[in-house]
Formats: structure tokens, C-alpha cells, sequence
């Protein structure tokens, strides 16, 4: 089918594609004047403050949140619960004329508010703005003032459910943080009364001081002993070289008595050997110094004894002396150690303690930020535009309706004249009749026959009037 006859065809059907051109379109306006509705949007603007940070927290929700958290948001607008607050707000329950239609819809049967939480549900639409965080509450309804009530009911119904959402949490988090808190305050005290106790029995004060004074004390011992093993040393090779070398001994060469005693025996000598020479043995003056000498010699062997004994007792003293310090540096050494012991077991529950406290600091700190957030009345949403009665019906819109009947109509119009003329096909041109007869055209006599014997009609009464 070319172009020519597809124009012939609509010439044809003309009336078929004008009568359903106005059906549709008279049916449109009729039905969108008389018989639909008129139906009224009002619209709540919210704005959600999620990138901001948290006047109590001070949390901020990261940007890359932002799609899930106003999907997360809109699903809030949409819940039941949000509906059945705006329901309890409104007090639709409390009216009879709403109690009737309940009980016709329903025969009485089920919840007065969930059915009227469903049918605000259905004339609700929730839209998230793409690129901000304006989000927009819209509610449709046959009374512009009744939408712009519900609108606004949502909006505050979402704010108190938000807020809730919010809260909720941090006050169970804080009861159970609480909870916590006094059991490890418990800890906290048991844990210092059993430091404190094991300081009781051990009659620790202070660990570090008390370690500092026993090591200097082991220190000062130790230097004692060096010393005292000194001069136990020197007093056993003093008493040695007494004991061995007698008068020629240091010690008994540096006595001041000795050293006289062995002068008047050198003069006693000098003069028995005198007396030797003038008198005889028997002579009772050689006799006499012969008797002096013996007794300063023997006096002489005594004070070389007492020497010895001297020197003999300063060894004894050393010796005791050093044995005594080497019990006291054993007994401080063996007291350093159990100090040390008392220290690392002190030191560990000294370290059960500060563990338990650190527990403790942290469950009272979070404690106290949860009991903030749950006793905060603060909320990331605000009414940007409350909803006010529109002017303007939001539907039926007839302009648009008329427009699309208009192309409809005009599509089933020729729809229908396409399908009359394949029901009925006629031959309309010399393209019909050359598909039609399958046989190529070849002559075309074009001409008018009705209009030529017509004429030729006039012709024949002017001849016969004329004659």
C-alpha cells in the first residue's frame, strides 16, 4: 500500500475515523467533568540535616550514606506505625461519621486505626529529592484543607518517630550501660580491697621506697663486707709474721715499750759484759745485773706476747666482724628477693586495678554520652514548607486527558478505518485493479462519462428546439 492509496482509503472511511475521533474525545470530557473525582495534593517539605554533625554526639554520617539513609527515610514516611501516630493525632477514631464508614467498610471487623492508617497510606507518596536533602510529603485527598492536615500530620508524626528511633536506643544502651557500670564499680573495689589486703599482710607501704632502702642497705653491706674482708687480711698476715718472726714483727718493732725495754737490755748487756771482765760470776754485783738482764728479757717476751695477743685479738674482732656482716648481707639479700617477689605480685594486682578503672572510665564515659543522647530532644529534620489548602485540583486534569483522547482518538480512528477497509475492499484506483486483476495497465482513459452525456444531452434539446 503506497501513499496515494492509503489517502484514498481514509477519504473513503472519513466518517468511520471522525465518529470514534469524537467518541473518545466527548467520552473524555465527559467522564473527567462529570464522573471522576476531583482530587487535591498537598505537599510537606522536610529537610534532613544528615551531613551535619550531631549537637549531642557529635557524629557526622559519612556523604557516601546519603542514597540508603533517604531511601531508609522514606520507608519511615510509609510505615504503619508513622500512619497510625497520624491517625491517634488527628483522632479520627473519636468521630462518628468515620466510626460508620468503618463499620460499613468492614462490618466492624479488625482495628478502627489500621484501617485508617491503610487508607491515608494509599493517598500518601513520599519523593526524595536526587540531588539535596529535601525531601517532600505529599497527600492526596478530596478535601484541599483535610490533604493539607495530613500532610502535615505525616510530617510531624516522621519527626516524633525519627526522634524515637534516636532515643530509644540510647536510653536501653544507658540502662544496660548502667548496669554495667556498677558491676565493674564492684570490680574496681574488690580489686583494691584485695591489693589493700595483700599490703595489710605483707606490711608493704611502699613498694619502690621500701625497695629503694633495702637495696642501698644490700649496697652498704656489701661495701662493709669488702672492707671488713680487708682488714681480716691484714690482721691475719700481721698476726703470722708476729707469730712467726717474733721481736722482728712490724708490729712489735714499732712498740714504743719494746723499743725501751730493748735499750736498758742492751745497757744491762753492755754492763754484765763490763762487770765480766773485772768481777767473776760469783761476784754479787755481776750477780745483781746478771739478774736484771733475765728480768728484762722475760719482761720483754711478755710485752712481745701481748703484742701478739693484740694483734691475735684485732683478727678475732675482724674475722667475727666480717662473719657477722656476711649473715646480715645474706639476710637482706634473701629480704631484696622477697620484696621483689612481694613486688611483682603487688605490681600484678596493683595492674587488676588500673584495668578494672580503665573499664569502669570507659562504661561511665559511654554511660554518660548514651544518657545525653537519650534524654536529647534534638533531631537532623525540619519543616522546610508546611503544607497549606491547595487552590488547584491535582486531578482530574483535563487539558492533559483531552490532549491524549485527542491523539487516541485519532489513532483508533484510523485503526478502525484500516480494519473496515481490509473487512471490505474496494477498488479505489489503478493500483487496486492492478493487484487486484495480478495484470499489468495499459491504457487509462480518463474522462468524466456521466458529466459528457450530459452535455451532450443539452447539445441534442438545442438541436431539437432549434429544428
Amino acid at each position: 500500500m503506497n501513499l496515494s492509496q492509503f489517502l484514498l482509503i481514509l477519504r473513503a472511511r472519513f466518517w468511520i475515523i471522525l465518529i470514534t475521533f469524537l467518541v473518545i474525545v466527548l467520552t473524555t470530557i465527559a467522564v473527567n467533568v462529570f464522573v471522576l473525582p476531583k482530587s487535591y495534593t498537598a505537599t510537606t517539605s522536610l529537610v534532613l540535616n544528615y551531613k551535619g554533625m550531631d549537637p549531642v554526639t557529635g557524629a557526622v554520617l559519612p556523604a557516601q550514606l546519603m542514597p540508603g539513609y533517604m531511601a531508609t527515610q522514606t520507608d519511615i514516611i510509609n510505615s504503619k506505625n508513622v500512619a497510625l501516630k497520624v491517625v491517634e493525632q488527628l483522632k479520627f477514631t473519636q468521630s462518628v461519621t468515620a466510626i460508620e464508614q468503618f463499620n460499613e467498610a468492614t462490618k466492624g471487623k479488625g482495628n478502627i486505626n489500621e484501617w485508617f492508617a491503610d487508607r491515608l497510606l494509599v493517598g500518601l507518596k513520599v519523593q526524595p529529592s536526587k540531588e539535596s536533602s529535601v525531601l517532600e510529603i505529599s497527600f492526596s485527598g478530596a478535601d484541599p484543607d483535610f490533604a493539607a492536615i495530613v500532610a502535615n500530620g505525616f510530617a510531624d508524626a516522621y519527626i516524633q518517630t525519627s526522634l524515637a528511633l534516636k532515643v530509644d536506643p540510647a536510653k536501653k544502651a544507658a540502662d544496660f550501660l548502667n548496669e554495667q557500670t556498677m558491676s565493674l564499680r564492684e570490680n574496681v573495689e574488690a580489686a583494691q580491697a584485695k591489693m589493700s589486703k595483700y599490703q595489710q599482710e605483707k606490711g608493704i607501704t611502699g613498694v619502690l621506697g621500701n625497695m629503694d632502702v633495702e637495696n642501698a642497705r644490700l649496697n652498704d653491706l656489701s661495701s662493709q663486707l669488702v672492707a671488713v674482708q680487708a682488714q681480716a687480711s691484714e690482721a691475719n698476715s700481721r698476726l703470722s709474721n708476729v707469730r712467726g718472726n717474733g721481736v722482728t714483727s712490724p708490729d712489735v718493732a714499732s712498740n714504743m715499750v719494746i723499743q725501751g725495754m730493748k735499750v736498758e737490755i742492751s745497757r744491762a748487756e753492755v754492763k754484765l759484759s763490763e762487770l765480766s771482765k773485772r768481777v767473776g760470776p760469783s761476784h754479787p754485783q755481776y750477780i745483781a745485773v746478771k739478774t736484771e738482764l733475765e728480768k728484762l728479757k722475760a719482761e720483754l717476751n711478755r710485752e712481745v706476747q701481748n703484742v701478739s695477743n693484740t694483734v691475735a685479738g684485732s683478727a678475732r674482732i675482724y674475722q667475727q666482724r666480717e662473719a657477722e656482716i656476711k649473715a646480715a648481707l645474706a639476710f637482706q639479700k634473701e629480704k631484696v628477693l622477697k620484696l621483689n617477689l612481694f613486688k611483682d605480685e603487688l605490681m600484678v594486682l596493683q595492674r587488676d586495678v588500673e584495668n578494672a578503672q580503665r573499664a569502669l572510665d570507659a562504661a561511665s564515659q559511654r554511660f554518660t554520652q548514651a544518657s545525653i543522647e537519650g534524654n536529647a530532644n534534638q533531631t537532623d529534620v525540619a519543616v522546610l514548607n508546611p503544607a497549606t489548602a491547595p487552590q488547584n485540583a491535582a486531578s482530574p486534569r483535563t487539558f492533559l486527558n483531552v490532549l491524549l483522547s485527542i491523539i487516541l482518538g485519532g489513532i483508533l480512528g484510523l485503526a478502525f478505518a484500516l480494519l473496515a477497509e481490509m473487512m471490505d475492499r474496494r477498488v479505489r484506483s489503478r493500483d487496486d485493479l492492478s493487484d487486484l486483476l495480478e495484470v499489468p495497465v495499459f491504457a487509462i482513459i480518463d474522462g468524466k462519462p456521466a458529466k459528457a452525456r450530459k452535455q451532450l444531452l443539452k447539445s441534442s434539446q438545442r438541436l431539437i428546439k432549434a429544428a
